[in-house]
C-alpha cells in the first residue's frame, strides 16, 4: 500500500487525485496540504506544510509555482519522494529541482498523461525513419480559450522528442505569417489553437511525398493527468535519490 501526501489537495486536480486514490486498493491518501481547509477529505489537511508530520511514501504536488520552494525544501528534509506536477516553475526553481534530486527522488514531466508520454516514445521512433526519409514534421495543439501560454508545454515537449531523435538538428517555427519563402526542411512547425472548452489535443504530422502519417492524442478531461500522477507516485515510492520523468514510469 503506497501512502501519499497530496499538496494542493483542495484544488481541482487535488480533488481528482484524491478520488482516484480512494478507489485504488494499492494506494492510500494519508494527508493533504492546502492553504484552505474547507472540505471533508477523509484524511487530515494541514494549512502549513511544515506542520505535516504524517509518515508517507511519496508526495504529489499539483498547486502553484509560488509554493514550489517550500515543497522542495520539505521533501529534501524528509527524504520524501516527490511527484512534481506544478507547471510554470522559474529557472531558479528548475535548478533547485535538479540540485535537490541528488538528495531525494523527484519526478517531473511536462505532461503527466500516460498517453502523451507513450506518444513521445512513438513519434521519436517514427522520426528516425520518416524524417530521415525527407518527411516534414508539424505539431498542432488545441486548448480551451482560457489557456494563457502558447504553444503548450506539451507541444514543446513533443517537439523536443522529435528533435532529440534527430540529434537536435531542427529549428522550431511558431508563426509563418511574415514569411514568404519555401518551408525549410530542417524545421518543426508548431501551431496553437485556442477556443471553447477544449481540454487538450495534440497532433503530430509527418508529411511526405504523396503520403501523410498522423499521431494524435485527445484529453477529454483532466482525469488523465491525475491517473498519470498516481502511477508516477507508485513508481517513485522507494526509489533512490535522482531525477525521474514519465518516460521512466512507462518504460
Amino acid at each position: 500500500m503506497i501512502r501519499i501526501i497530496m499538496h494542493g489537495c483542495n484544488g481541482h486536480m487535488g480533488q481528482v487525485i484524491s478520488g482516484l486514490v480512494a478507489a485504488d486498493p494499492t494506494a492510500e491518501m494519508v494527508a493533504g496540504i492546502d492553504l484552505v481547509d474547507n472540505r471533508d477529505n477523509g484524511y487530515p489537511v494541514f494549512t502549513d506544510i511544515n506542520s505535516c508530520d504524517v509518515e508517507a511514501d511519496c508526495m504529489i504536488d499539483f498547486s502553484s509555482y509560488k509554493a514550489a520552494d517550500s515543497v522542495l525544501e520539505y521533501c529534501r528534509e524528509k527524504k520524501l519522494p516527490l511527484v512534481l506536477c506544478t507547471t510554470g516553475l522559474t529557472p531558479e526553481q528548475l535548478e533547485k529541482v535538479q540540485e535537490y534530486s541528488k538528495e531525494t527522488a523527484i519526478l517531473r514531466s511536462a505532461n503527466m498523461s500516460l498517453g502523451i508520454n507513450t506518444l513521445m516514445k512513438l513519434i521519436a521512433d517514427a522520426a528516425k525513419v520518416l524524417a530521415t526519409a525527407g518527411f516534414d514534421m508539424e505539431i498542432v495543439e488545441k486548448h480551451h480559450k482560457l489557456k494563457k501560454d502558447a504553444p503548450s508545454g506539451t507541444a514543446l515537449a513533443l517537439a523536443d522528442s522529435l528533435n532529440a531523435a534527430m540529434d537536435n538538428a531542427y529549428n522550431y517555427v511558431y508563426d509563418r505569417s511574415d514569411r514568404h519563402e519555401e518551408r525549410d526542411a530542417m524545421e518543426i512547425g508548431i501551431s496553437a489553437v485556442r477556443g471553447g472548452t477544449i481540454v487538450g489535443e495534440h497532433e503530430v504530422i509527418f508529411a511526405g511525398p504523396d503520403e501523410v502519417i498522423e499521431f494524435k492524442h485527445t484529453a477529454y478531461s483532466k482525469t488523465v493527468f491525475g491517473k498519470g500522477a498516481v502511477e508516477a507516485a507508485k513508481y517513485l515510492a522507494g526509489k533512490p535519490a535522482g531525477f525521474y520523468d514519465m518516460s521512466d514510469v512507462i518504460g
